[in-house]
């Protein structure tokens, strides 16, 4: 067999989603820069039945549209999302006679259903115009990371039987699952979030608006377009999502805690089949006549975990899920793509100063774990409330009010990497840490006690004022002054919200513990004012 020896900048094991963003990240950064992208894979890639990972929330769709500007295709090839959607249908048909959560309206800020396989041959269409030289059907072996910081990594790779060695100052894994870099290193972490998810795709649509045709149950949304929303078909220990697609198909998956519904109960179509007609016959009714037009299936087990180390001062780093993978409940994989890649730019763009990296990377390694362990705080032990519709209303806006309040805000404001700025709100980030913690804790037990009535209403996210606002408010463009005062009314905002939510839920359940929530809220001062409104921040409730 033949051996070339190439030399590179940085080198990119996997040609996903994660990979080929970050290829066009650097390459925006540096039109000098050197870029080499290995794909296992054969391109172009099958659309709708190629990976699961459609739905994507504002941070991973400001990166796509505004930072890689990408927007064009984005609203030509691919769907705008009407937001997230619940209904509390369990063992239900009559979807108009349950509740509902969402919103009415499009919001300010976009995001979109994506299908992977359309929009990553696209992206590797796009590298390539970039200059990236991108080279699928590449089989990466053996991996010899660099002894000093004036050698280079070296990774032998083949090719319809050429074998190549390759010698670049970065190596990055986005190689996914498999994780080169982590099995390599030993840097595999679980994270006692134990879930399972199945997922297939229908080549048909799934147009839930046709699901009643009570003309006022339709006309609450506008447009009415409930089929573009991602929506969770949720119970007691799991959520069902449906998420279209622009190829025409419509992307299922089924995610559930196994210790209330275990995996080997839907691990095949069938099997998935009769339990829809269980846990969700309106949907069973939807797909039984259309079991011929089954594209694929698949299943992940215990799919969430973490990874001790994702970027390095010896000039490697891990991105997408060959790093660390939460949970698909609210979309985040494309927006921890979209921070890790974010830092692995800046940390290329130090080293090509001439700076030292090592303690900007351990730094971004904390940041970026810290932002992990917030998210992971939303979805551990949270299983069993999603069939609440008392709880699970509440804590959806808990949850999107830090999402938008602060993790948006440091990205969207691009202070990601600005360290001196984000230091100078270290109080009020720990403190809003602090405080998502206890509420996670605190709705926990409101759920253990909670009467869950199920009316047939709308929440509608819309319909606050105050929500809108702050999702609106991710368009400002906030210098430094500006962003400090920005996360100190965050924290303002998310301390009403929580007296909000202490109150309602200790009013109807007096024998509720709301003493950790009360001390923690009454150890700050948080007299700033709020971004947008100060009327009740929470759902009236009839």
């Amino acid at each position: 067999m033949n051996k070339v020896l190439h030399r590179h900048d940085v080198v990119i094991m996997g040609g996903g989603l994660a990979g080929l963003t970050l290829a066009l990240q650097l390459r925006r950064r540096f039109d000098d820069l050197d870029v080499v992208v290995l794909e296992r894979r054969s391109h172009p890639v099958p659309h709708a039945t190629h990976k699961v990972g459609e739905s994507s929330v504002e941070i991973g769709a400001h990166y796509f549209d505004t930072v890689l500007g990408l927007k064009p295709h984005l609203n030509q090839a691919q769907l705008r999302k009407f937001g997230f959607r619940f209904f509390f249908s369990e063992g239900r048909r009559d979807i108009d006679q349950v509740t509902e959560i969402g919103a009415s309206r499009y919001l300010h800020v976009p995001s979109y259903q994506i299908d992977r396989g359309i929009f990553e041959n696209y992206l590797a269409e796009e590298a390539a115009e970039q200059g990236v030289r991108f080279i699928d059907g590449a089989l990466v072996g053996k991996v010899e990371l660099a002894e000093t910081a004036q050698d280079a990594h070296r990774l032998g790779w083949s090719q319809d039987g050429v074998s190549h060695e390759i010698h670049t100052r970065w190596l990055i894994d986005a190689c996914g699952r498999a994780g080169l870099l982590k099995r390599k290193l030993g840097l595999a972490e679980p994270n006692d979030h134990v879930c399972n998810a199945v997922w297939f795709r229908i080549g048909d649509r799934i147009t839930i608006d046709d699901w009643s045709d009570d003309p006022a149950w339709q006309a609450r949304c506008d447009p009415q377009a409930r089929w573009l929303s991602t929506n969770h078909l949720v119970g007691a220990g799991y959520w069902v999502w449906l998420i279209p697609l622009a190829s025409g198909s419509h992307s299922v998956g089924i995610v559930a805690d196994p210790r209330i519904h275990p995996l080997d109960r839907f691990d095949t179509f069938d099997k998935a089949m009769d339990w829809f007609a269980e846990w969700q016959p309106r949907l069973f009714d939807e797909l039984d006549g259309k079991r011929e037009l089954l594209q694929d299936f698949a299943f992940f087990r215990n799919f969430s975990y973490g990874c001790r180390q994702v970027f390095s001062g010896q000039r490697w780093a891990l991105t997408g899920e060959a790093g660390l993978f939460l949970d698909p409940f609210y979309s985040p994989g494309s927006d921890f793509i979209a921070m890790s890649n974010t830092y692995i730019t800046d940390l290329i763009a130090h080293d090509r100063a001439g700076h030292s990296v090592d303690a900007r990377a351990t730094l971004y390694d904390q940041i970026y774990h810290s932002f992990y362990e917030s998210t992971l705080a939303l979805y551990k032990d949270q299983y069993a409330l999603f069939g609440d519709p008392e709880v699970l209303p509440v804590k959806v806006i808990w949850d999107y009010t830090y999402y938008w309040g602060v993790l948006s805000q440091i990205f969207f404001q691009q202070k990601l990497t600005d360290l001196a700025l984000l230091g100078s709100v270290k109080d009020e980030l720990q403190h809003s840490q602090r405080l998502n913690f206890a509420m996670q804790d605190f709705l926990r037990a409101w759920g253990a006690v909670s009467s869950k009535r199920n009316r047939a209403v709308m929440l509608d996210q819309a319909d606050l004022p105050w929500f809108a606002e702050l999702n609106r408010s991710l368009n400002d463009r906030l210098d430094g002054p500006a962003f400090k005062t920005r996360m100190r009314a965050s924290v303002a905002q998310l301390g009403q919200l929580a007296g909000e939510i202490v109150e309602r839920a200790c009013a109807a359940y007096p024998g509720l513990d709301c003493s950790e929530m009360k001390s923690l809220l009454a150890a700050r001062e948080l007299a700033v004012p709020t971004i947008g409104h100060s009327e009740p921040m929470l759902f009236a409730i009839a």
